[in-house]
Parts: structure tokens; sequence; C-alpha cells
């Protein structure tokens, strides 16, 4: 357990890997009636860590998830019932998803990469800018679709619970169907027109600069997409793989995967843009080429 800022203590779930970098942060917020943001894997020894975190009269009210990924909400519902504490979320794992990754989804691509809690459901949903009380804080909800189409990112007074939109040690993964770049460059843009000292994501350390990181998540973005067009620039129409292969040539093989997905969600919202198009249709086996 580690103190941060008054009011707010991490503590770091055993689930160390190359996609959750030291563990997920799980927060506990408040004194006395304290809340949990996201309680984490399904793990028995990181369920006594939070309950052993408590002090003396303390007692867990409120559980807030940011998404349903299995690093971030298994752990919600067994949490609940030991503590009676309902499950804030924006909702369901389905919920919030763009019309384009529906299409996608009902023509058969599945989920990838960190791995979906399909049966997660929150006791009580929360909107965006929704204002309601955790922890003894007033929270803001803000909807910050894009790593995943149900991500909340959490603000108090100055400070945001960033979940995996905003991560301490890396990039975002953007995995379709769940993942849609669309939609994550509008949230890094809704969280750079705030003014917030300091975020505390799910995964690395506090972010003390938050236009800086924000501004180099964009401009991350943006670079991978013009190395994507320019690799397509010479009318040679590609694959995912072969894009990726062109694009990610550092990259350990146990990562291309998970790359595949990121090169995908650029074309996916290049497609939507209308600068490259897919042949015979949007999906991820396509073949694309640039337009004009």
């Amino acid at each position: 357990m580690i103190p941060l800022d008054p009011g707010i203590r991490r503590i770091i779930a055993p689930n160390p890997s190359p996609m959750t970098y030291w563990g997920t942060n799980s927060f506990v917020l408040g004194e006395g009636d304290v809340a949990v943001i996201d309680p984490g894997p399904a793990d028995p020894e990181h369920m006594e860590a939070l309950l052993s975190s408590l002090q003396r009269g303390e007692r867990i009210t409120q559980i807030l998830v940011t998404h349903a990924h299995l690093d971030h909400s298994p752990l919600a519902r067994p949490l609940s019932e030991a503590t009676g504490a309902p499950v804030i979320a924006f909702g369901d794992a389905q919920a919030g998803r763009s019309a384009v990754m529906q299409d996608l989804v009902a023509r058969g691509l599945t989920s990838g990469g960190e791995g979906v809690d399909a049966t997660f459901k929150p006791d009580i949903t929360v909107e965006d800018g929704e204002l309601f009380q955790a922890g003894g804080m007033e929270i803001e909800a803000i909807w910050t679709p894009g790593h995943f189409a149900n991500h909340l990112s959490f603000a108090w007074q100055d400070a945001v619970f960033t979940g995996d939109h905003v991560m301490g040690w890396a990039s975002s993964l953007v995995s379709p169907p769940d993942g849609d770049l669309t939609a994550f460059m509008a949230s890094c843009t809704k969280l750079a027109a705030r003014d917030d000292r300091i975020l505390y994501p799910a995964h690395g350390a506090v972010i003390t600069d938050p236009a800086a990181r924000l501004a180099w998540l964009i401009a991350h973005r943006q670079s991978r997409e013009t190395e994507i067009l320019a690799a397509l620039s010479d009318g040679r129409p590609a694959t995912v793989a072969t894009l990726t292969r062109a694009i990610y040539v550092e990259t350990p093989p146990a990562l291309i995967p998970a790359a595949e997905r990121n090169v995908f969600a650029h074309l996916i919202d290049l497609a939507t843009r209308e600068i490259v198009e897919a042949e015979p249709r949007l999906e991820a086996n396509a073949v694309f080429r640039r337009i004009g």
C-alpha cells in the first residue's frame, strides 16, 4: 500500500506482464467510508491486500471500474459481495461501442489483446459528466472511450484517474472492436481541454504533467498514421500484416499480434475518414489502399 495525495492510496495487483507493466494500480479513495477504483483481476491475494489497506473503522462503500478488461474488473464482484459496496461503471463490456465497431462484430470480428471480462455488469451506471459521491468525495465521470468502449475516467478536484486511457509507462493498446482509434483521439482531446494537475493511471507511475503526456499520446498516434500512409503512398495495396511488419521492425515477436491490432485500428479510422479504402470490405483480412 502506497499513500499518494491525501485521501488516495495505491495498491498494486500482483499481475505484472508485458501488457500491464508492474501490475494494475488499484486506488483507495477517502477515509472512513472509502471507494476503490479498479479492483483488478480476480486474485484472492490482491483482494486481501485491498481489505488489509483499510484503517480501523473504515469500510468500502463504492467500487468504481474504469473498464471491463480482465486486469481491471473481475475482482469487483467478489469485493462487492464481501463488503456490500455497489459496483459503478459506464456499462457492461459491450456498452459504448460505435456503429462501425458493432458492424465489425456482427461480421465476426472478435476481441483480442488484453482479454475482455465478458460477464462484467455494474450495479450502477453513470454517464459522461455525471457527478456522484464516492469515498466522501464528489467524483465526475468522464467517458473516455478508445482503449475500450465502456472506459470511464474519474475526476476528483484537479486529479483524474485515467485507467488505461492515459498510462504512466506506454501508449494504450487500441484493439478493435473494443478499442476504437477515432474515439481514442477524441478522448485525448477531451482530456487535454481540461486543466488537471495530476493523472493517476491504472498502470505505471503518476503523471505530473498531464498536458505534456496527452500531447505525446496524440503526436504518437499521428506519427503512426503518417507511417501507415507512407507505406501505402506508392499506390501498392497492403494487408494489416504487411503494414505491421514494415512499421514495427523492432517489436518482439510476442507483441506483434497487439501491433497488428493497433495498425488495424488506424486503418479503420482512416477508412472512416475516407483516406484509405478496404477491399472487398472493411475487415481485418482486407486489402487496403490509399485513396487519391
